[in-house]
């Protein structure tokens, strides 16, 4: 002899169908999250870039130190010079040099 137990079959059934209806709406959920990832990460992103004023003025003088006009055949006389031992360096001149170059730094009148 078999027994039925209608009450718990019942309930079994039930439980089923919520879990159905839940798994159901967690895929709806899911699928309309994807398609939001998915259109943000279709669009182009913007990206920028800004340079503080330090960098702008480095930037500004190495322009210039590329543009600037170098006599080689000077350079070429003056490596020879120095690789052979002959390049003097009068000191005073130097010396007078850097003081007028701190002076411009500086921004005092030498």
């Amino acid at each position: 002899m078999s027994i039925n137990n209608v009450n718990n079959t019942g309930k079994a059934q039930l439980d089923a169908q919520k879990l159905a209806q839940q798994q159901a709406q967690g895929q709806k959920a899911a699928g309309s999250q994807g398609a939001a990832t998915q259109s943000a990460q279709s669009a182009p992103r913007q990206d920028s870039v800004s340079l503080t004023q330090s960098a702008q003025q480095l930037s500004n003088v190495q322009k210039k130190g590329s543009e600037a006009p170098v006599n080689q055949e000077k350079v070429d006389r003056l490596k020879k010079a120095i690789a052979d031992g002959d390049y003097r360096v009068n000191p005073e001149a130097l010396a007078k040099k850097i003081a007028v170059l701190e002076a411009q730094i500086l921004g005092i009148r030498a």
